[in-house]
């Protein structure tokens, strides 16, 4: 789908221009969400730029994701999307740069270009560029990734306390508790990914500022982003190393309680085999046994056997093994 955002006085109008349309002159966004061929070739002839291919974008290599082609400033990003469901994901999107026009490539709906086209939509500045729309999308995944990271943090706090406070250790089963620290791990390093490919386009933008002369205002907005950035990054090294903690923690307080269980089967079987040794002994069929005639052998080793696994249980609580 492409989608061609015209300012229209004070806001930004949002057309889905089909295949066969004409290319507003005074566009300042153009959005490709899961291009057909059709559209990229549109894009491709009025614009005089290529369209990167999905494959493309995914490539990891610095040179494969920042590069200029042709007068246009080509910039691939990993961003967060699906981040308040249960299976967030990644995925790449382009920003391209041509002029005074942003082109914006991308295969999934990540949430900042929602905010910030609805945002728009309603009041925009007068004379906006592509520049200043690429800041505000920026601007807006740099804010949503503190949002994200703000709401592990709470989470992680929250499966802390569970762990360690014993009142508290019996509210989820030990398996639900490690998988929601697999979870949050996981959630965590992936807005770790996205932090650095956006510091690594931040880093590329503001060696390119000169050449596109941008002003001084927008510098400034830029370099306050990647401080935003990188405060974001040591924050999300933080929690990592807090779930790695809880991890730790967690498989430590499932030892404990195997051995805690182990402990009590040995226990169990130290007791009782002082007075099965007596059974066993008293359960032989050998003719000739002094003790069989007793007329109170039978009782006498009932209580032998008693009492051989009384004696043990308390030498235990003495020397406080139990």
């Amino acid at each position: 789908m492409l989608s061609v955002n015209v300012p229209r006085g004070t806001s930004l109008e949002r057309i889905n221009l089909p295949d066969d349309g004409d290319m507003p002159e005074r566009a300042a966004w153009l959005d490709l969400y899961a291009p057909t061929s059709s559209e990229n070739k549109l894009v491709e002839r009025t614009l005089g730029i290529a369209v990167p291919t999905r494959e493309e974008m995914q490539e990891i290599e610095v040179s494969s994701r920042l590069y200029v082609e042709n007068g246009a400033r080509y910039m691939t990003a990993t961003l967060l999307c699906h981040s308040d469901t249960e299976v967030p994901r990644t995925t790449a999107v382009t920003f391209i740069l041509s002029g005074h026009r942003l082109i914006t490539v991308r295969y999934d709906e990540p949430k900042p270009f929602a905010i910030v086209g609805a945002k728009l939509a309603r009041q925009c500045p007068s004379g906006i560029t592509g520049e200043s729309v690429m800041l505000d999308l920026l601007d807006a995944v740099i804010d949503r990734a503190a949002d994200i990271l703000e709401k592990i943090g709470a989470d992680v706090d929250g499966i802390s306390h569970e762990i360690l406070e014993s009142e508290r250790a019996v509210s989820r089963s030990q398996k639900e508790i490690l998988r929601s620290i697999g979870r949050k791990g996981d959630h965590t390093s992936k807005v770790r990914e996205s932090l650095v490919s956006i510091g690594r386009l931040l880093l590329y933008l503001a060696a390119e500022a000169d050449s596109m002369k941008w002003a001084k205002d927008q510098r400034a907005t830029l370099k306050g982003m990647q401080r935003d950035v990188q405060s974001l990054s040591d924050h999300a090294t933080y929690l990592s190393q807090k779930i790695n903690f809880l991890l730790d923690a967690m498989l430590g307080v499932v030892s404990l309680e195997q051995n805690n269980i182990i402990k009590i089967f040995s226990v169990a079987a130290v007791v009782f085999m002082p007075p099965t040794l007596i059974a066993s002994i008293y359960g032989m069929n050998f003719k000739h046994m002094g003790e069989l005639e007793w007329e109170y052998g039978y009782p006498i080793a009932l209580v032998a056997m008693l009492l051989a696994a009384i004696v043990p249980y308390y030498f235990f609580k003495w020397m406080k093994w139990l």
